[in-house]
């Protein structure tokens, strides 16, 4: 572990992370999520350690892994082949097992757990998503430490909007059992942690009536001092969305753009173009042929990409938690048109500081109102940054985990 000069006003403390994917790259919700707290943690002069799942949908090649990260975060990778497979899939229709929780189960990642509990002493083991739930035992066999959840979402909650909305007869069976199985695990290993500290102030709602251990919401943040200057900066008057396109709310919720509200905006709008960015297009939406539409696909900085763009549009019907990307465009001056599952966990105004559309002509009405007034845009822009920095700033957050880390130390 690296080490850090303390003072008598302040002991450093010992924290690793368990996580479901690589913090390193931090370019989807999930890993910027894990990363803002890691690197706040270690910028804040506390020991970080990370051990991770590298997995075939977020592969990460660990050479590729920059010095100064391994010296931060000492982080250390497991792979496991995450992708579905049928028959286990079918199979799990007659248990009452969690599909989701089992996949991540493994030997070489609890060997290498067991390896790093033996060789180091931590006084906080932070558990990155439910699913990393089956290492509880091991970190209870061979650590002392507190541990705590990281809960990014309500994961069944997720699984149950998405069969909410699935017309496929079938499939909403089975989405049904996964978001079943899954809401079962999670009510019952919740109650096995020391903490848990949920993303949103919902979800800690949530949380809270199934433990009597301490529950407390620390949403993901941005530093202010790593936002690019905007002075000068020119943006488009388009609209654009950005997200991983592999997160099924995501692909679902452009596909009702595309189908339910873009046939309208473009009838009323010719001129007005629609960008879309993000990491695992599928094919239909990489193919696609539509006037005014571009698929950028994925981006080298998503900061640019978003600074040169005006609006932003996150049509979300299913899905927990924060939505980071509706985050950083808040947080970058840009005016944001969501759902009101999009824009859970954020304390909005709306009107002031989004714009919030649940169906498609509200959708179109908000894209109306915006495209047609861009110094109305510019201001809500502004308001939403005010927002961001007030109420995700990373420095604060990070002085407040530590206040609940002690706490339950």
């Amino acid at each position: 572990m690296p080490e850090v000069s303390t003072s008598s006003t302040f002991k450093p403390l010992s924290i690793l992370f368990i996580c479901n994917k690589s913090p390193w790259p931090a370019h989807e919700g999930g890993p910027i999520a894990m990363n803002n707290l890691i690197e706040g943690l270690a910028d804040a002069g506390h020991l970080v350690k990370v051990l991770a799942i590298n997995t075939n949908k977020y592969a990460v090649d660990p050479k590729e892994i920059t010095a100064d990260y391994h010296e931060k975060t000492q982080i250390e990778l497991v792979y496991i082949d995450l992708s579905i497979k049928p028959v286990s899939a079918f199979l799990n229709l007659f248990t009452k097992k969690s599909y989701h929780v089992e996949r991540f189960i493994s030997k070489d990642f609890d060997l290498k757990l067991r390896e790093v509990l033996i060789r180091d002493c931590y006084d906080i083991v932070q558990v990155e998503t439910l699913f990393m739930s089956p290492y509880l035992n091991t970190i209870r066999e061979l650590s002392q430490a507190k541990i705590v959840l990281r809960a990014h979402n309500i994961e069944h909650r997720i699984w149950k909007r998405v069969a909410s909305i699935t017309k496929n007869k079938f499939k909403k069976v089975y989405l049904n059992h996964l978001s079943s199985t899954l809401k079962r695990y999670e009510e019952e290993i919740v109650k096995h942690y020391d903490g848990v500290v949920p993303i949103s102030s919902v979800d800690a709602l949530y949380f809270s009536r199934l433990t009597n251990h301490p529950v407390m919401a620390f949403t993901t943040g941005i530093d202010p001092g790593k936002l690019m200057d905007l002075t000068g900066v020119k943006s488009e008057h388009a609209l654009f969305h950005i997200g991983a396109m592999n997160w099924m709310p995501n692909e679902e919720g452009i596909s009702w753009f595309i189908k339910e509200v873009w046939p309208n905006v473009h009838g009323q709008f010719p001129e007005l173009r629609l960008y879309l960015a993000g990491r695992e297009m599928p094919s239909w939406l990489a193919n696609l042929k539509a006037s005014q539409i571009e698929v950028v696909g994925e981006v080298p900085d998503a900061y640019g990409f978003i600074q040169s763009k005006s609006i932003l549009i996150a049509p979300l019907f299913s899905g927990s938690g924060i939505r980071i990307k509706i985050i950083e465009s808040m947080a970058l001056g840009k005016a944001v048109i969501s759902t009101t599952i999009g824009a859970e966990g954020i304390n909005y105004t709306k009107g002031v500081n989004i714009l919030i559309a649940d169906d498609a002509n509200e959708f179109a009405m908000a894209i109306k109102t915006l495209f047609q007034d861009p110094e109305m845009t510019k201001s809500m822009g502004k308001e939403a940054q005010k927002l961001i920095l007030r109420d995700h700033n990373t420095p604060k957050i990070i002085q407040q985990l530590v206040g609940f880390y002690r706490d339950i130390l």
